[in-house]
C-alpha cells in the first residue's frame, strides 16, 4: 500500500520552505544588500525551486539519483 502524506502535510512543508527561503534571502541572498547576494541568492533560488517541486510532485530525489548512478 502506498503511504502518501495528506494535503495538510504538503501545505505545512511549503509554508516551512517559504519561511526558510525568505529568511535565507534576507540573510545571505538578494535582500541582504551585500556583494555576495547575487551568487548566494541564485543558488538559494535554484535549491528551493527543486525542493518546492519535490514537495508538490512527491519526487524522491535520492531514489532517482541512485537509479542513474547504479547503471
Amino acid at each position: 500500500m502506498d503511504e502518501r502524506p495528506g494535503c495538510l502535510v504538503g501545505i505545512f512543508k511549503l509554508s516551512i520552505l517559504r519561511w526558510l527561503y525568505d529568511w535565507l534571502q534576507k540573510t545571505f541572498g538578494f535582500k541582504s544588500n551585500s556583494c555576495l547576494g547575487c551568487g548566494c541568492g541564485l543558488i538559494i533560488l535554484i535549491v528551493f525551486a527543486v525542493l518546492t517541486l519535490s514537495v508538490i510532485f512527491g519526487t524522491d530525489w535520492f531514489k532517482l539519483v541512485s537509479a542513474f548512478v547504479s547503471v
